[in-house]
């Protein structure tokens, strides 16, 4: 057995270094029989196992019981070796290296012992120890894995496995290195692994897959060389007896079809057909991780055609697929009462995005009504990306199956009538050309589900129905469509105050959805819609409140003005202002509520300013409040949170947008200029954020409360502008650019020493726009402009620098003030320095052309002066020829301005 006498030398050489004394090594073995004693004192031992850490060999005796203490518990062995472990993490770096050998030495001979548990936990240890010191740096581990996996003994195969996959699986890139011999360990490994693919051994099977598998993302040379030994050794162990490698088989086709469809290219009939048979695997992970391959094929670079033939077959599959299974958990979950108070397990963390000023790149997360990923959820998710892909051919196969499953009335069958009407939300979008002549039956139809005796048929109508919300509201127009709109909306505020919990939770989402569609189609209905939204908001829970809040400023959104009748406020604000005044500033309940409060103040505009006064002070007194606890927890009283901050920032931004110049009575009696100063200035890009867009909105109001510090706040924002990692914190930047645009047209002059430094930042913004989001050059054009028109003196000298792609950016925006603010620059920098736009007149042109109409006459002459004057300016043809190079559209739209 050569291993075995390979690992039994490592260990007599090891001897003859350190060696335990008798007394600490009882003593040690001693406190770990308590540790794991269910009945002793766990903190006791912990300070006491602590105290014996501060001595430097403290790690080899934990090693040596590990490895050696035969005559003890293999329990004790194993607590010894896991505290070796979390211990090695903190320490292994700065252990003498005489330690570091013995402890190294100590792990090997543990991969060929009897028991299985010192076997895996010694394989943890050491890709552990991989992890913090390489491989390279330990050339006994390779030589003795590679020794083990030839050993043909399956204790050793099996305990060199073990620690291998871990390494492959924590750390892989450690094997796929260049070493001194040019050898990297994975060519040493992988034609093994491929070997193992044939081993009797299921484990075996299992590891050395598990491990291959794990190399796909990176590729190595030797992979990529030998890949065909390993598509032929997956096709192999596809129908493997362990259920563990059959989920493996399908992850690596799953991975293979997101990292390098080509290979699976000439093979890809067997494998479709493989995944159809897995799908319908008795074992759920197996089915789950085959269903991943649907999605993943619709998302690769390959030809739908492929799969197209065999969609009659696959759709049923996943239509049963989605069906609840007998364990789902929120089988369990709907039974719960809408009474029981939510548990602190069950909120799940919540995200507040920070304020934004421009155009949105962001897309809306998909509103998935659970969490946990499973067959169910995920069939659902690959019906949706087919239906995009494929849209009204998948209709035959799906809809028959869909009516035959809803024509099963009786009690027993709940769930399969459930999966239909999930799958008619799943295709909502990719088959909406072909339901279209269908949906008002198809609405209609989804209407008394919402009152269904199922619970699970109640909140799965509501997410089905808000799907289809856009269409519902389109169709109010006309007398039948206004019918079925007043019994959607009717239907989802009564599910609102459902008992159920979940239903509550998904009713009140769906209500969401279809309020951002209907808009002033809610206005006739608001007190109605009050009424339900305030009482759920008394019924409900914790958790369920948050949807609440989401809906309420929603509503805020899209009714407006709308909402500012003192009918509406009676219901609306004293509830919201109840839980204003119980909650204290430190808890994290508050977020959904400033939000919230958020949307309100900017819907009633003036009519807020009855609740203002007590809503900005608190404002101000969070953020003081966690300024403060960023240095000193202690005095503030509260942890640090910055989500405090940037909500509150927010709420003020909604307040000054709310109020207008009505907001200026509480700033000039504060010290929120300080504090937002403060907050400009902070290390967190989010608090930045959300500072520069309240920085920007008081300019417009009430600039006269910035002036102090203002030579402080534009250095602030223009340092926003100029930074290597523009990219990583792009929506300060372009809360920053915006800020300075709206300073520049309220201070004029005063803003003149910083506008060459911004220029500098602005101008290579607008050169490299590629690869930068569109709100940002938008911005930036805007800014720009704004500075020009206040100090063309200062600008117009550089601008041939920065004409041409200012002018592609002034194309792109949409008509409105900023755009007419940017074009007032652009004129007054003309006039003082007309020729430095001359090399860039067709994109001048195209810039000018770009406007539907100049609303303000004044500018619309200053236009047609700048253009008049080119033309005069460029004889002996040369404006013939600029007109002859701009497309006929456009030269159209310049008619209008006379030349």
């Amino acid at each position: 057995m050569a291993a075995i006498a390979t690992a039994a030398a490592v260990a007599a050489a090891a001897e003859a270094t350190w060696q335990p004394q008798e007394a600490g090594f009882k003593e040690i073995c001693g406190l770990l029989e308590q540790q794991i004693s269910p009945s002793s004192d766990k903190s006791q031992i912990w300070q006491q196992l602590q105290h014996y850490s501060q001595f430097p060999d403290f790690n080899n005796y934990l090693a040596f019981i590990l490895a050696r203490a035969e005559g003890k518990p293999v329990e004790v062995r194993q607590a010894a070796g896991l505290l070796l472990k979390n211990n090695l993490k903190t320490a292994f770096k700065s252990m003498p290296p005489t330690n570091q050998e013995y402890i190294k030495d100590e792990l090997l001979p543990c991969l060929g012992s009897t028991d299985r548990q010192i076997r895996s936990t010694s394989g943890t240890i050491i890709s552990v120890v991989v992890q913090l010191g390489g491989v390279l740096g330990w050339p006994k581990l390779l030589h003795t894995l590679v020794k083990c996996l030839d050993s043909n003994d399956i204790v050793h195969m099996e305990g060199a496995m073990d620690a291998l996959s871990k390494i492959c699986e924590d750390i892989p890139q450690v094997l796929d290195a260049e070493s001194p011999s040019s050898e990297r360990p994975i060519d040493i490994f992988l034609p093994r692994l491929l070997q193992l693919f044939q081993s009797p051994n299921a484990t075996l099977r299992k590891l050395a897959l598990g491990s291959v598998n794990q190399y796909i993302m990176l590729m190595p040379p030797v992979l990529y060389m030998s890949m065909d030994t390993y598509l032929q050794g997956l096709f192999v162990l596809a129908n493997d007896p362990s259920p563990e490698v059959r989920k493996l088989v399908c992850s690596a086709f799953v991975q293979l079809i997101e990292v390098r469809p080509s290979f699976l290219e000439p093979h890809l009939q067997n494998v479709i057909e493989y995944m159809l048979q897995v799908n319908k695997d008795p074992d759920d992970e197996v089915s789950l991780e085959a269903c991943e391959f649907w999605s993943a094929y619709c998302e690769a670079p390959l030809p739908p055609e492929n799969l197209r033939a065999f969609l009659p077959r696959l759709i049923p599959v996943l239509l049963s697929n989605m069906a609840y299974a007998d364990d789902d958990e929120s089988l369990l979950d709907a039974e719960e009462e809408g009474s029981l108070p939510d548990r602190d397990q069950d909120l799940k963390p919540r995200f507040h995005s920070s304020r934004f000023h421009g155009s949105d790149d962001a897309e809306d997360d998909d509103d998935d009504i659970v969490n946990v990923w499973n067959l169910r959820k995920c069939s659902a998710a690959a019906l949706d990306i087919i239906s995009n892909v494929f849209g009204d051919e998948i209709l035959p196969a799906l809809m028959s199956f869909v009516q035959s499953k809803l024509s099963l009335l009786d009690d027993a069958s709940w769930k399969e009538r459930e999966a239909a009407v999930l799958a008619l939300g799943a295709i909502a979008e990719g088959c909406i050309n072909g339901l279209y002549p269908h949906l008002p039956q198809i609405v209609a139809f989804l209407i008394p589900l919402l009152d269904d005796k199922f619970p699970l048929i109640r909140s799965i109508s509501c997410w089905t129905v808000s799907r289809f919300s856009k269409f519902i509201v389109q169709g109010a127009g006309h007398r039948e469509g206004h019918e079925q709109f007043e019994k959607v909306l009717t239907g989802l505020l009564r599910r609102i105050l459902d008992d159920n919990k979940r239903v509550q939770e998904a009713a009140c989402s769906a209500f969401a959805t279809l309020e951002e569609e209907a808009a002033d189609l809610l206005a006739p209905r608001l007190e109605i819609i009050l009424q339900h939204l305030m009482c759920a908001y008394g019924k409900y829970q914790r958790k369920n409140l948050r949807i609440v809040y989401d809906a309420i400023g929603t509503l805020a959104d899209a009714v407006g003005g709308d909402l500012n009748q003192p009918k509406f406020l009676e219901i609306l604000m004293p509830p919201l202002i109840a839980k204003w005044q119980q909650l204290s500033n430190s808890d994290k309940d508050l977020f959904p509520l400033l939000e919230c409060f958020t949307s309100i103040a900017q819907a009633l505009g003036s009519g807020f300013s009855q609740f203002s006064q007590p809503v900005f002070q608190r404002c101000l007194e969070i953020i003081q409040t966690q300024q403060l606890a960023k240095v000193d927890p202690v005095s503030a009283g509260v942890q640090f949170d910055k989500e405090f901050i940037v909500c509150s920032l927010d709420l003020l931004s909604g307040l000054t947008e709310g109020l207008g110049s009505g907001i200026e009575s509480l700033v000039s009696q504060s010290n929120l200029r300080d504090l937002l100063l403060q907050c400009c200035m902070d290390d967190g890009a989010d608090i930045r954020q959300s500072a520069f867009a309240l920085l920007g909105d008081l300019a417009r109001v009430c600039p006269i409360h910035l002036r102090p510090r203002l030579p402080e706040f534009l250095d602030v924002a223009a340092k926003q502008l100029n930074t290597p990692k523009l990219k990583e914190t792009i929506s300060v930047a372009n809360n920053a650019c915006w800020a300075i645009g709206e300073l520049a047209i309220k201070v004029n002059q005063e803003i003149s020493p910083v506008v060459m430094t911004v220029i500098s930042c602005l101008v290579p913004i607008l050169q490299h726009a590629e690869g930068l989001n569109k709100s940002l050059i938008e911005n930036s054009a805007i800014t720009l402009g704004r500075l020009a028109s206040v100090c063309p003196e200062l600008v117009s000298p550089h601008m041939e620098h920065f004409m041409q792609s200012w002018c592609i950016a002034l194309a792109m925006i949409r008509d409105d003030i900023e755009k007419e603010d940017a074009f007032r620059g652009l004129c007054a920098m003309v006039k003082a320095n007309p020729s430095g736009a001359l090399s860039s007149l067709v994109f001048l042109c195209r810039a000018i052309a770009s406007w539907h109409e100049i609303r303000s006459e004044a500018l619309h002459n200053e236009v047609s002066q700048v253009l008049l004057g080119y033309k005069q300016m460029l004889n002996n043809g040369a404006w013939e020829q600029c007109m002859l190079a701009l497309e006929p559209a456009i030269k159209e739209k310049l008619s209008k301005y006379k030349v």
